[in-house]
């Protein structure tokens, strides 16, 4: 699957239009801990978190992740949406807790 197809069937908001869409997913992982993200998140996941600042893309581009979905109706701030264009990395966002969202998604990459 997709980011763009995740993106579509779970109807989340696309802070970045078009950058990365195309990456295939290979998994996810939630956390708020940027180090347990380092230490635990595989290359093609979705990282599914409430933070907001920038050091999440710089996380992101290291870990070679597809995607960053934000929780809780949370907004990033502008320098995160910068380095997101710039990684080609997509950062979604929904209104949904993390716990909702990491089931729904899990349910579409284990049907």
């Amino acid at each position: 699957m997709t980011v763009k197809e995740m993106t579509d069937a779970l109807n989340l908001r696309a802070f970045t239009a078009e950058e990365g869409m195309e990456k295939t997913i290979e998994g996810g992982y939630t956390s708020d801990l940027l180090s347990d993200v380092m230490g635990y998140a595989d290359a093609g996941f979705v990282w599914v978190t409430l933070q907001t600042h920038k050091n999440i893309m710089a996380i992101a581009s290291l870990k070679e992740l597809a995607a960053v979905v934000l929780v809780k109706g949370l907004i990033p701030d502008q320098d995160t949406l910068t380095l997101a264009r710039q990684e080609g990395i997509a950062l979604l966002g929904t209104s949904e807790q993390a716990f909702e969202f990491s089931g729904r998604l899990y349910r579409m990459l284990h049907p």
